[in-house]
């Protein structure tokens, strides 16, 4: 009965765990990189507030890992010289905002 709970409460620890990718990272101040640096640019390619370019069908990013990847490819093609806990940091706010990953 003891490694039965014990099991269990593992398993529930661990699903905690995962249920947030960027669990330290800082949401709102991701949102006011997005807001400064993002939605213009998202704007021209896809009208209105850019928000389309999350919530497209067929959007490039399908998990947490290439939703950071993605994330880093706009910091660099940019020149934005974002470090990285600001990149966790917008993905974050993204992540809670659109995608919804828990992994």
């Amino acid at each position: 009965m003891k490694s039965l709970c014990l099991i269990t409460g593992l398993l529930l620890v661990n699903g905690y765990a995962q249920a947030e990718p960027f669990k330290a990272a800082d949401a709102n101040a991701g949102k006011a990189l997005v807001e400064k640096h993002c939605i213009s640019c998202h704007a021209s390619s896809y009208g209105g507030d850019g928000s389309a370019i999350y919530t497209r069908d067929y959007h490039k990013v399908q998990t947490a890992k290439g939703l950071v990847a993605q994330i880093r490819n706009c910091n660099t093609m940019l020149g934005l010289k974002w470090f990285e806990d600001e990149e966790l940091n917008v993905a974050k706010y993204l992540n809670q905002t659109y995608y919804k990953f828990t992994e």
